[in-house]
């Protein structure tokens, strides 16, 4: 193999900007989209395949203590140190203990969005279709990152194996050790002539619908996995998962509790004392109601199976409706004369504190403060 200080034709001691220099030159020169011949193709890989081992400052040195020139210029003086001669054993020296060559496919990004919900559709479940924005599968490469009609080649560098072994002479003798190879990046293959249309990653940016049945009794803050719908990989690599964050819209009559629904009926004061009929419309359909005479504010009146559909389990809750009598605040002559009579006529306990019973209405008793 031939020299790299002599490839790039710089001196032994030439410092990094001017193994920089030098390699942009000659890239200038070499480069297959300026100088297609197959002779310059070949120097390109080798110049690349130079500049990469001597732009870094450890590989360089791995380099210098086991190239054509013996200890690098230092008369000895420097044998590597043990650092080297245990990441060699140890599964080191850049390699990371990998081996073979890598695989460009890997397993895409997983995904969140965030889709809102009317409480109507919880009742039940729903279908949406969910619009993301993400990586898809190339489909004119269809994942190969190659231009159609080419595939990659093997690299000449290393190949095939995706490392570079060389010997390096320490206290223990002549140990090799194994980096990735600089012009391959440790793949093994070159992809010679890239796909276009995803500049040879084998995916690329689109939109696509998502189908999804969400099922009854989600709330906010619920997260559906979507196992394959996340972000296609590299190279055709499998996808990632998608993951859907509920979040329930505020009702304007309905409130939640658990997989019950929460309503307050306001009863006129004449309804409450003589008692009547009324159809309530619910969330799914009308619901018929009876009030009994002396029907008393903070009375709950429970319907079975009219609330939320079971997220885990069968069968929905129960729709409680609180009742609020309504004393009216203005009354003309007539009316307060016959209120006068009728209280007249009936006799009421004098007004006194009672023990104040919590629970669901003191939902209610916030909500009519607020």
């Amino acid at each position: 193999m031939a020299d790299h200080y002599e490839v790039l034709g710089v001196a032994r001691d030439a410092t990094t900007d001017e193994i920089k220099k030098a390699y942009r030159r000659l890239a200038r020169e070499l480069h297959p989209d300026v100088n297609p011949s197959a002779e310059a193709s070949e120097r390109f890989k080798s110049v690349t395949h130079a500049y990469d081992v001597l732009s870094d400052a450890k590989q360089r040195q791995n380099y210098d203590m086991g190239g054509q020139g013996g200890f690098g210029g230092g008369g000895g003086g420097d044998f590597g140190g043990f650092g080297d001669i245990f990441e060699t054993f140890f599964g080191g020296g850049g390699g990371g203990g990998r081996r073979g060559p890598r695989s460009r496919r890997e397993r895409g990004q997983d995904a969140l969005l965030r889709v809102e919900l009317d409480l109507d559709e919880i009742i039940f479940g729903t279908h949406r279709e969910i619009e993301v924005d993400t990586a898809v599968l190339c489909e004119t490469c269809q994942g190969s990152c190659c231009a159609p009609g080419t595939s990659p080649i093997t690299c000449d560098i290393c190949h095939g194996t995706g490392s570079i072994q060389r010997a390096v002479r320490s206290l223990l003798g002549n140990v090799m050790t194994s980096s990735p190879c600089g012009s391959c990046h440790g793949y093994g293959t070159i992809i010679a002539t890239p796909c276009l249309t995803c500049s040879g990653q084998g995916r690329v940016r689109a939109r696509r619908t998502v189908p999804v049945d969400i099922p009854a009794g989600v709330d906010t803050g619920v997260r559906l996995q979507m196992p394959g719908s996340g972000e296609a990989g590299p190279a055709g690599g499998p996808n990632g998962d998608l993951y859907l964050e509920m979040k329930v819209r505020h009702h304007d009559v309905f409130s939640r509790d658990g997989d019950d629904l929460l309503a307050t009926l306001e009863v006129a004061m004449t309804d409450a004392i003589l008692g009547t009929s009324t159809t309530l419309h619910a969330l799914d359909g009308d619901v018929e109601l009876e009030l009994k005479p002396g029907t008393q504010s903070a009375e709950v009146i429970t319907i079975k199976d009219r609330g939320v559909g079971k997220l885990r389990g069968t069968g929905r809750g129960d729709l409680r409706i609180g009742i609020q009598v309504v004393t009216p605040s203005k009354l003309n002559g007539k009316e307060r004369d016959l209120i006068e009579q009728f209280s007249k006529m009936h006799k009421h306990p004098e007004p006194s504190l009672s023990q104040f019973h919590q629970g669901f209405f003191a939902k209610l008793r916030d909500k009519f403060v607020g």
